[in-house]
């Protein structure tokens, strides 16, 4: 099996357009339907179901994708593998990131680091949701992840290394019912508000949901945003309440330090403390570490190297 037949097929996979799909492999498309057809016989099954609207994959193709996705990742490790024999001057690195600052491992740091230790090494960084990164992980479309899952989030098959446990605080208008609290139960809010969640799929989303499930009320109606400053500027002007990471609203606090809830937010905005103790958001770097390439190995140890300095930082 021809490794360039397995990249047209996830091309077209990906695409349901061979037009698309040869135009992003830069072949002609006569050519990729060819070799397609010659991956088709050599595994004995049709893999695309085609008609003049549309092209979708079969069972077979179905059964092929994620396979084919997994040689050609176990594929790119070996070279990389090979590369590192030369001191890990090449190779690339696909790292996911989620969209939170609550570590005390500031992320930009550490990729700065890493590129002047390696700096042969080329980034392609992805920014999704949290759960939808942790499959890419382990399907290996991703190296390595930073993402907003507790340790019983991850997916099996994955290790994980915590980098931060950030408690959840309750955004609210100035003039809000509930604005002269420090602290709230999640129950408190009227039965008529309107929650202005983040991304669904994301590890922040699924963390608010668990604290309102353990509340035993209903989130109440959706405002979905996909910026976290954006959800306390819309709080802030009344559309709606919001539950963040308290690092999110205090720009100067990292998960355990910082101002406390009930202080006033830029916007006019109120942060109240969430009285459960397990609602919190939890940032975590995953990998397979059975799969696990040499630039992200080599990503994990600096990782590890700034948790260390950031817990350090962090001491009385």
């Amino acid at each position: 099996m021809d490794l360039r037949h397995l990249r047209y097929f996830l091309a077209v996979a990906e695409t349901r357009n061979f037009t698309q799909a040869a135009a992003s492999c830069y072949v002609a498309q006569s050519a990729l339907s060819q070799q397609i057809a010659r991956l088709e016989k050599d595994v004995g099954a049709r893999l695309f179901s085609r008609t003049s609207r549309s092209v979708r994959l079969t069972a077979a193709g179905e059964l092929l994708e994620p396979l084919a996705r997994r040689i050609l990742a176990d594929v790119d490790n070996a070279q990389a593998a090979l590369d590192a024999l030369s001191g890990l001057r090449r190779g690339r690195l696909r790292l996911g990131l989620v969209q939170t600052r609550a570590s005390s491992v500031d992320l930009v740091e550490v990729m700065a680091d890493y590129h002047a230790r390696y700096p042969g090494i080329d980034f392609h960084v992805t920014n999704a949701p949290s759960a939808q990164m942790a499959a890419s992980v382990l399907a290996g479309d991703l190296d390595i992840a930073v993402v907003g899952l507790g340790p019983r989030q991850v997916p099996e098959g994955l290790d994980h290394l915590v980098l931060a446990v950030d408690p959840l605080v309750l955004v609210v208008p100035a003039d809000h019912a509930l604005a002269d609290r420090d602290t709230v139960d999640l129950a408190d809010l009227p039965e008529s508000h309107q929650l202005i969640q983040f991304t669904r799929g994301s590890g922040l989303r699924r963390q608010v949901e668990a604290a309102f499930a353990r509340a035993g009320v209903e989130p109440g109606q959706h405002f979905q945003v996909g910026q976290i400053h954006d959800m306390v500027r819309l709080a802030a002007r009344g559309i709606g309440v919001t539950v963040v990471p308290r690092s999110s609203v205090f720009a100067d606090s990292m998960p355990g330090t910082g101002p406390d809830p009930g202080a006033s937010l830029p916007y006019g905005a109120r942060a109240l403390r969430v009285a459960d103790d397990a609602a919190v958001h939890t940032i975590c770097v995953v990998h397979d570490s059975k799969r696990l390439a040499p630039a992200a190995a080599a990503f994990l140890e600096v990782v590890e190297r700034h948790a260390v300095r950031g817990q350090g930082d962090q001491s009385p």
